[in-house]
């Protein structure tokens, strides 16, 4: 039987605001904006209201960097897919896995839980995957109906422009 050894939660990591933009590959601007718009906001502030970041602000930061470049979404659409908190809730359930109550039974409830929260997220993936995927389709069929003009162009000129 294995048992988990008494553990206590490692003391916080905390960035500062340029810290998060140089990690990231952001820019401070950036970061502000989006605060401003209400996707991202500090765990706290020090002194002279200098800005926190905790790692679950940095990979909340680095989902929406994520969303943003490799699927190209609108940060209107980020914020849709923010706002369902699936992710939030995947990064709670793994953090109370890790570092709170041990018994078996309530380790199950989470990964249930945890499950659910994932299967979910997988199936706004697999639709936002199928819009993308019809979008390029028209872009392809554009492309051909494009090239199609063109060469009709040129046969019907005598040819390639001089």
């Amino acid at each position: 039987m294995i048992t988990r050894s008494a553990t206590t939660e490692p003391a916080p990591v905390s960035f500062r605001i340029g810290e998060v933009a140089k990690l990231t590959g952001l820019t401070t601007r950036t970061l502000r904006y989006w605060e401003e718009q209400g996707l991202i906001s500090p765990s706290g502030y020090r002194g002279r209201g200098e800005r926190v970041y905790s790692s679950m602000d940095m990979a909340r930061v680095t989902r929406i960097k994520d969303l943003q470049e490799l699927l190209g979404f609108s940060l209107a659409e980020v914020r849709v897919v923010l706002d369902t908190e699936d992710i939030e809730t995947l990064d709670r359930l793994r953090s109370e896995y890790r570092w709170g109550d041990s018994s078996p039974e309530r380790r199950r409830e989470l990964l249930d839980d945890a499950i659910e929260a994932n299967r979910k997220l997988l199936e706004r993936l697999d639709t936002t995957l199928a819009r993308i995927g019809r979008f390029r389709d028209e872009r392809a069929a554009k492309s051909v109906r494009l090239q199609q003009v063109r060469d009709q162009l040129d046969a019907d000129s005598g040819g390639a422009p001089t």
